[in-house]
């Protein structure tokens, strides 16, 4: 996939000057040397599963978030999560223990998108440095979550229903937000990463811990039981 997308790329230049380009990619890539190209050329990483321990570990804080090497990183990141089709996506789980978290909240997994003035459900794509989260109440709901690095499963995991969250952009920008729903969920998710944890441990209740071929089922009982009571 990396050859096809550069070999696009390079067909748009003659001969020498994609030369020129390749021969500075490789030593951006390989060798982490300013050049005088950028090439926006991605690469999709392998992804850390339970068991791992580098998922076990603290990350370390970053400690310039505009360095070259944080930038490649990111790209694979995103580039990564989005082959997944996952939601977010933490550095440790790409076996780079840095603090970074990369994530998105699309409207349509918002419950409640005209929630509580200040604090939003949705959130574009986001590339989080350094992140620190301040739980804003003792309010909590249960929701169903998987995880790239727990394939095959999903599990009913309580979180705090608000928080405000800060860090930083691979520009060195400070980024600031309150959120609730989904995208507190999210962020709450991707930055237990960086502190080793992984959904399971935050779950109450492992009977709730199922495949995902089996989720309809599960959803299917409860939905024939509710309707049962209701009668």
């Amino acid at each position: 996939m990396l050859g096809y997308r550069l070999s696009r790329f390079l067909g748009q230049y003659d001969a020498d000057m994609a030369a020129d380009i390749l021969k500075n990619w490789c030593l951006e890539r390989l060798y982490r040397l300013p050049c005088a190209f950028h090439i926006a050329v991605m690469a999709i990483r392998k992804i850390a599963r339970m068991g791992h321990p580098i998922l076990r570990k603290v990350a370390d804080p970053v400690a310039d978030p505009t360095a070259p090497d944080v930038r490649l990183l990111v790209e694979d990141m995103i580039e990564t999560m989005i082959d997944a089709d996952g939601a977010g996506l933490a550095a440790p789980q790409v076996y780079e223990s840095k603090r970074i978290v990369i994530f998105q909240a699309p409207p349509e997994a918002a419950l409640n998108p005209d929630g509580e003035e200040g604090y939003d459900e949705t959130a574009p794509l986001t590339v989080l440095i350094n992140p620190e989260i301040s739980i804003e109440t003792q309010d909590h709901e249960n929701g169903w979550e998987g995880c790239l690095s727990v394939p095959g499963l999903r599990g009913l995991v309580p979180r705090p229903l608000k928080l405000s969250y800060s860090g930083y952009d691979l520009s060195g920008q400070r980024i600031a937000r309150q959120a609730r729903g989904f995208h507190a969920r999210v962020v709450l998710h991707e930055c237990d990463h960086l502190d080793g944890i992984l959904y399971p441990q935050r779950m109450d209740d492992l009977s709730k811990l199922v495949f995902d071929s089996e989720f309809k089922h599960l959803v299917e009982a409860q939905q024939q039981a509710a309707d049962g009571s209701a009668q």
